[in-house]
Order: C-alpha cells, then structure tokens, then sequence
C-alpha cells in the first residue's frame, strides 16, 4: 500500500502527463491519479489534441472506485466546453471528495473557475503541490497562453571556441553522432522548427522530425525569397509543411510557383532590411504554434538574441578548436557595445553526451 504522500502522487501525475509531449499542442500536458484509502484506483493523462483530458481518462479507469476518492491532476481542471466537455462535469459526476492540483490555469479566463465550481459542489480542493514543477512541464503552454507567441529554443552545435564551420564552410560533422540525435529529438518536442535561407542555401536541410508527427511546421525566413526551388525542405509538403515568411519585395511569379507546390508564403513588414522577428512569431501564435526550435544559422540566431526573443538554449560542445577569423560561430550579427548588455544566461544543467557535452540554459530577459 502506498503512503499518503501528495508529493508521490503528484509526481506519478507529472510523470503521466510528460507521456502526451509533442502530440497535444497547444494544449497542455496534464496527467491525473485518483487515490482512495491510500491506493492508487486511477490512471491517465492528456494522449493527444482534441481527445480526452487527464481527468477524464483517470476516472474512467478508477470506475465506481473513483467516487469518496483523491484526485491529484497537474494542472486546475477545465471548466469550459472545448474540443471536449469540462472536466470539472466529468469530477462531481464520478462523486470525487477532494481534487488536489499543482497549478493553476494560467489563462486569466479560466484561473481558479474550476476551484469555485467545485467547492460549490461540496468538493475539497488544493493548489500548489509541486507548483514549480509542474510549471516547468509545461513551460511551452504557460508561455503561449500568456503572450499569444511560441516558446523559442535556440539549439547550437559548435566547437569549443564556438565555430559551426571552418573559414571554408566545412560543417559536417563537428559534434557526434550521438548528439546529433539527441538535438534531433527536440524537434519531437516542439511544433515548428525555423531555418534563415543561408542555412537553406549552404547545407540544403530537410529539418525532418524523428517521429511522424501530426503538428509539425518548416519555417524559413526568406526576405528576397531567394530559395532554390529543388531544396529539400520544399519536399514533402503533406507531411511536413513549410511556411516561408517573406518580406514586401518579394517577386509575385516565385510566390505563384511555391505556392502550387503547396508551400506556404507569408508576406510580413521588414526591420532593418530583414523580415520583421515580432510580426513573425504573431503570426506563428495566430496559428496556434506554442513552441518554436531556432536551428540557425549565426545571422537568425543573432537576431532572436538581439530581439530578446529566445527563452532557452541547448548547445552541444565538441572537444575540438576550430580557429580562424573568417570561420563562422553560432551567434553572428553586430553583437553588443558593452559587456553589460550582453546577453545572460542562467546555465540549468551541463551533461556529457558521447564524447561531446550539452549545455542547456534559461534565457533571462533584458
């Protein structure tokens, strides 16, 4: 028999609800467990978009077992119609005594709706319980449903003195195997993966997913819309679409042929000689793109960096010094005057992958 921890059964939920990553956005990952005299009666968590939430499917699994119990759930229970019904029916429904939850909604339409509806039902409520860590889990939605603009993680593969190429161009491979994979399964993760067009031009990417995901965008920026018509990234449209964002010079007859391939082209306002960053991510969180992955190159990264428009950063050190004054690194553009407006970053964890290390850090805001 388990002991009566709410942490233990928080974390089971948290646990639960990491399951539906990559495959519920822009929703949040939720999970539920439903306790009764100190057993674990129920299970579940949010699978996929438009399906079932945590709450409901945990009760289903509790049954008659779930009325007189605990529920624990990551996240304040839903109290509107949505894609489904409001789960706080499905709660007083299943005759649930108490709903423990590490969050609140952080929807200001929706914050804390669930706790009256269910205290005026006669059922005990709790917040709070691994509040910090449930937050983190769902990072991506907090952000989106806050500021209507995707989450941006910035991923960089470099040298020790932080080139991503010799002064040649030479770039494949400079770090493993292995975290090349490892970088690669964040695009699982997130639901847009964004490229400027010399990346496009110099190593021709396909910027494919690992799996076969349902939401997934190719985003490039393009403000001449100079890329070649056979790149890689313009195949499998179906699959994988791709949006390009141009900016208002763009030729009208290039635009026609992209378009008839199925590609997506978006005109936007340009700053400073290059497509407008804000008005892109406006746009990408009018499509209900949560989560965003900048792969590069130095010139786009430069530009997130400048624009403060990065919140976290994955970047893969290989133990090699690559040299030169003409070799490129991850973060190019004009760079900053003075050492107190660089750019600080809050290093979180640093960990060995293969032969290469993993640094990964929170972006703090200027």
């Amino acid at each position: 028999m388990l002991r009566p921890d709410p942490q233990m059964y928080m974390r089971m939920a948290l646990r639960l609800a990491r399951r539906g990553e990559g495959n519920i956005s822009p929703n949040p990952m939720v999970g539920a467990v439903i306790v009764k005299n100190g057993k674990v009666v129920g299970k579940g968590y949010h699978k996929y978009f438009g399906g079932p939430h945590a709450e409901v499917e945990a009760i289903k699994n509790a049954g008659v077992k779930a009325k007189g119990a605990t529920l624990f759930v990551t996240l304040e229970p839903c109290s509107h119609f949505g894609k489904t019904p409001p789960c706080t029916q499905a709660i007083i429904k299943a005759g649930i005594k108490k709903v423990v939850a590490a969050t609140f909604d952080p929807n200001p339409l929706n914050r804390g709706k669930a706790f009256e509806i269910l205290k005026e039902a006669g059922i005990d409520t709790e917040v709070g319980v691994l509040e910090e860590e449930a937050k983190k889990v769902n990072q991506y939605f907090f952000k989106y449903i806050s500021t209507k603009i995707p989450y941006v993680t910035v991923k960089a593969a470099t040298s020790l003195d932080g080139k991503i190429a010799t002064f040649k161009g030479e770039s494949k491979w400079i770090t493993s195997e292995r975290s090349r994979r490892w970088g690669k399964k964040l695009r699982d993760k997130v639901d847009a993966i964004l490229v400027g067009i010399n990346t496009v031009m110099k190593d021709d990417p396909e910027l494919l997913p690992l799996k076969n995901k349902k939401r997934y965008l190719r985003v490039v920026l393009d403000t001449h819309l100079k890329i070649p018509l056979g790149a890689k990234i313009l195949e499998q449209q179906s699959n994988f679409p791709t949006l390009i964002f141009t900016g208002s010079h763009t030729g009208i007859d290039k635009m026609k042929v992209l378009t008839e391939k199925g590609v997506g082209v978006k005109i936007v306002e340009e700053k400073e000689g290059r497509v407008n960053l804000g008005k892109v991510l406006q746009e990408l969180g009018k499509m209900e793109i949560a989560s965003l992955l900048v792969e590069g190159g130095g010139e786009v990264i430069a530009s997130f960096i400048k624009e403060n428009q990065v919140d976290e950063l994955f970047l893969f050190l290989s133990p090699c010094i690559i040299g030169g004054k003409e070799a490129p690194t991850w973060v190019e553009g004009e760079g900053f005057c003075l050492l107190k407006d660089a750019t600080k970053v809050k290093i979180e964890s640093i960990r060995r992958v293969g032969e290469d290390v993993l640094l990964r850090g929170k972006v703090l805001s200027i």
